[in-house]
């Protein structure tokens, strides 16, 4: 059976520029010595945890301990009062007709707080939900993707993944499911779709009005041709 599965933070909820912009005026605080702005914008898509020991190991400077529970304690507080789902993916997830899933590389304990927020989680209903923490190695390694489909007793191959960005996307290319790249988010750069593609990505939307139609396209290219 054909399953979408869509990733949480920038497809479903637009709430990576929020987190960034926590991260920016914390960690240039408590690592002056980097340019956090310019390193977060190719860490799009990286857990918390890697993002904090990447920017550590560029600095002079050691993170306060606890770092990464204050940044998340704080994310999710703006989260609470700011978050907004993306535009138009409420419509799009009522017009879908097939099973839907959520692949995220953040803690089930946001995935869900973040869908409840937006009012997102009552338009998805009792759709399963798999986190990085479920797994060894978060994205960009597959192992996540690939949990998802044994769980789901799908091939990889049935599935459908919707990623806005580059670690998304190698893990669901490299977990052998096609990928449709989302451009649609507030945080997103020039570029980004490029760089999606070459990552893997089958097709780039930029807007989730078009999603219904692209699950749809991949579907019938799917089936076999009749006569055939």
């Amino acid at each position: 059976m054909e399953t979408l599965i869509f990733d949480c933070d920038g497809v479903l909820v637009d709430s990576e520029t929020i987190a960034e912009a926590t991260l920016i005026q914390r960690l240039g605080a408590w690592l002056p010595d980097v340019e956090v702005e310019a390193v977060l914008a190719q860490a799009l898509g990286m857990t918390t945890a890697d993002i904090l020991a990447h920017l550590e190991g560029l600095s002079a400077h050691r993170l306060p301990v606890g770092a990464l529970g204050r940044l998340d304690d704080e994310i999710e507080a703006r989260l609470a009062d700011e978050l907004r789902a993306i535009d138009g993916v409420a419509e799009a997830i009522a017009a879908l007709d097939l099973p839907l899933a959520v692949v995220s590389n953040s803690r089930r304990q946001r995935v869900l707080a973040s869908l409840e927020t937006t009012g997102l989680a009552a338009r998805l209903g009792e759709v399963p939900i798999f986190t990085a923490d479920q797994v060894e190695r978060p994205k960009p390694d597959p192992a996540v993707y690939r949990h998802a489909a044994a769980r789901l007793g799908r091939a990889p191959e049935d599935c459908l993944a919707v990623e806005d960005s580059v670690s998304g996307v190698i893990a669901a290319h490299r977990a052998g499911m096609t990928v449709i790249g989302f451009v649609g988010a507030s945080h997103v750069s020039p570029g980004q779709a490029g760089r999606l593609s070459e990552a893997g990505a089958w097709h780039i939307i930029a807007h989730m009005d078009e999603l219904v139609a692209q699950v749809r396209y991949w579907r019938e290219a799917r089936r076999p041709a009749a006569g055939g």
